[in-house]
């Protein structure tokens, strides 16, 4: 019982901390955009960025261990692929950042991730609105797409730019990275419409626990 409340105080303080960073990093991105444009985001977001995506290692460490039910497999894809992009094309080639794919792409992923720590951190105290709820398992239809080609177009200038000045071989391992988008982005697309199909599916699995609540 105390290690239940235990894991519960912690998902909650661990999720609600993520939420606040990553609503944190939406807020810089929105307002220095709309007020200057995106040269300028990566001056005000870029380290906060990189270390509030570099904590998202702890992702991996819950589903190894356990204490979220979370498929490793697209908990791994998902957590290396943006680390690649923080420490492998955004932190070695700052230039890149002034780019509105930079832009775009912390939109697309703040936004989703104050969306999913929101709906996670109220999970645990089984609060969880309708309309949160919705959310979690709808707005990457449009988020997912937006935020996959913001990254293969941040590894695609950092390709045929900078790469080999850093390394001989590191145009190389870009290539496989780009190439390996082709099945990754299929596999972690088609998870989170199965999680759609059973999560919302045209509305028909939260009206029938709504149903069982009034019951």
């Amino acid at each position: 019982m105390a290690g239940s409340a235990l894991r519960k105080g912690y998902l909650v303080l661990y999720n609600a901390a993520s939420a606040v960073a990553w609503a944190t990093i939406l807020g810089r991105v929105a307002s220095v955009y709309f007020a200057k444009g995106a040269p300028f985001v990566p001056l005000v977001v870029d380290d906060f960025a990189r270390v509030t995506q570099t904590f998202a290692v702890m992702e991996i460490f819950h589903a190894l261990t356990g204490i979220v039910p979370a498929p490793i497999f697209t908990t791994v894809m998902q957590v290396a692929s943006r680390l690649m992009l923080v420490w492998g094309i955004s932190y070695p080639f700052p230039h890149l950042n002034s780019s509105a794919w930079y832009t775009s792409m912390l939109t697309a992923w703040s936004t989703t991730e104050v969306i999913r720590y929101s709906y996670f951190a109220l999970k645990q105290v089984d609060f969880i609105p309708y309309w949160l709820h919705w959310l979690r398992y709808s707005a990457f239809l449009v988020l997912y797409p937006m935020g996959i080609s913001s990254e293969v177009a941040m590894i695609f200038k950092a390709l045929v730019g900078p790469a080999d000045q850093l390394a001989t071989w590191y145009p190389y391992a870009l290539v496989a990275v780009l190439l390996s988008y082709i099945p990754g982005s299929v596999v972690l697309y088609s998870h989170m419409l199965s999680q759609r199909r059973k999560q919302v599916g045209g509305g028909g699995a939260v009206k029938e626990k709504k149903e069982k609540k009034r019951q």
